[in-house]
């Protein structure tokens, strides 16, 4: 953990830091928060710890109140004055302390929603269950591609999304970068965030969206601006032809199959687009949104019954031959 997050809270949860941890934060609006947020519990431990303090003492020294041989004289009370001024100090630094918690949440806020100067990277996110959508804007249409599941982005630029839902109510959420954004059906957001590090992060729908919810997940990959210009290059290519017989038998099996009628991938002839573009899919870190590592293995049993390996998934079964079904996962892992 750097020094920058050596704070009490931080030093409390230094065993939380993981990919998909709000506690870890890799970018400038996520370190925004999580100052706040650990300013805010050490504040708050503090006041929490005077409280008890006051409270313990003032039981320590409580004393008996001795009454006087005549009920309708009542003693005078040394302590009720000081009573009175405690009462009035307590109120005052509670009104401070919530201006502090006001004041420092409304600067944060302004912070992480100001538009930077600088020319962001525009991507479009459709959420659909129980996958994402990703689609990378650019001024030439030509230019603009598709990738599912998986978000590719330069350090140290700052990035505006798009964010929409065409069923139902999805959260756009990855914790080590930024807060999450509801995507709401028939209404745009948007949400925008710099990642500062290197390093590959967990994103996660965070609104219950039906059956497949905890399986609705996307990997985001942060790389040198070298390193992300190359991959634009490569996901703006057509896919790759088939390089021998068994992989053009497996372009055959595509195509004959239902399987374009759901998917696309550019320079064939297979314009679907109810499931995720599949032109650079061997590329990619998972299947199924995060549900199934990208293996060959996984893939198979993904294309014959994709509801065993995710319940209520609306990708539909696949059955075909054994080498069928060598040919297509041939074809495929050859989509780099």
């Amino acid at each position: 953990m750097s020094p920058r997050r050596l704070t009490v809270p931080g030093l409390l949860i230094t065993a939380c830091s993981a990919p998909q941890s709000p506690l870890d934060p890799h970018g400038a609006e996520s370190s925004q928060i999580f100052t706040l947020g650990t300013t805010y519990f050490a504040i708050a431990l503090v006041t929490y710890l005077i409280v008890n303090a006051v409270l313990v003492a003032a039981l320590v020294r409580r004393r008996r109140t001795v009454l006087p041989e005549t009920p309708d004289v009542a003693p005078a009370d040394p302590d009720e004055g000081r009573l009175g001024r405690h009462v009035r100090n307590a109120t005052i630094l509670t009104a401070v302390l919530l201006a502090v918690y006001v004041g420092g949440t409304w600067a944060v806020e302004a912070r992480v929603t100001s538009t930077s100067r600088v020319r962001p990277l525009e991507i479009e996110v459709m959420a659909r269950q129980w996958w994402w959508e990703m689609r990378y804007k650019d001024s030439v249409p030509s230019q603009t591609f598709i990738t599912a599941n998986e978000l590719h982005l330069p350090a140290g630029r700052p990035v505006l999304f798009t964010l929409r839902s065409e069923d139902v109510i999805h959260s756009f959420w990855v914790p080590a970068l930024h807060g999450k954004k509801d995507l709401v059906p028939g209404k745009v957001n948007t949400l925008a965030f710099t990642p500062r590090e290197t390093g590959t992060f967990r994103g996660q729908c965070a609104e219950f969206c039906g059956h497949q919810h905890a399986h609705m997940a996307f990997d985001v990959v942060v790389e040198s601006p070298d390193a992300y210009d190359a991959w634009v290059a490569a996901q703006r290519t057509p896919a790759r032809p088939p390089s021998d017989a068994l992989r053009a038998r497996g372009q055959q099996v595509f195509l004959g199959k239902s399987c374009p009628m759901c998917h696309n991938i550019q320079g064939v002839r297979a314009y679907g687009t109810r499931g995720p573009d599949l032109t650079h899919v061997a590329s990619r870190r998972s299947l199924a949104a995060g549900t199934l590592p990208n293996t060959q293995g996984h893939l198979a049993g993904w294309i014959i019954d994709p509801g065993r390996q995710k319940p209520g998934t609306k990708m539909p079964p696949n059955p075909m031959s054994g080498d069928e079904l060598e040919a297509l996962l041939a074809y495929l892992g050859g989509l780099e």
